[in-house]
């Protein structure tokens, strides 16, 4: 495959799974504070849906393609912002993966509490936390990720 469209389709799927997460956070957060269960529902539902069509792909495409650019232009795996882009992209998905789930649960639970007509639980604020914590930790590994493709140094080791 051409490096021009190998990098395209890599800055291309950042780009979507960046988005995705920030689209979803924001979506999840301003129905929440509305404190309108049926908006929680609505919103938790279409970040569950964009996660599966939008998030999970691109979450695949993203090392994929970066493996095969690393490869491409010859550059070793153990180049620090290499090394360093793969550690936080690793610790990244650690965060998502269990989102994933903490997404289902919480539109289950939205959707429980919209169905008997009671505000949102305990236990719902409790996981919408977790939720919260671990996409915080994602946010910052990709921010940090952005910076190492585009400087090729790591700034705090220098």
């Amino acid at each position: 495959m051409d490096y021009l469209v190998l990098k395209w389709l890599h800055v291309l799927s950042s780009t979507i799974l960046f988005g995705a997460g920030v689209g979803s956070a924001f979506h999840m957060f301003a129905a929440t504070l509305r404190g309108q269960v049926d908006g929680v529902v609505g919103a938790s539902r279409n970040v569950v849906l964009a996660d599966w069509l939008l998030t999970t792909p691109s979450a695949i495409v993203q090392p994929v393609t970066g493996l095969w650019l690393v490869h491409m232009m010859g550059v070793p795996f153990a180049t620090p912002w290499v090394a360093w882009s793969l550690w936080l992209y690793a610790l990244a998905i650690a965060c998502w993966l269990p989102v994933l789930w903490l997404q289902v649960r919480l539109r289950d639970l939205a959707l429980a509490a919209e169905r008997a007509g009671t505000p949102l639980t305990a236990a719902w604020q409790r996981l919408f936390l977790g939720w919260v914590a671990l996409g915080a930790a994602a946010f910052v590994a990709f921010l940090l990720i952005f910076w190492l493709m585009v400087a090729k140094q790591v700034p705090w080791t220098t």
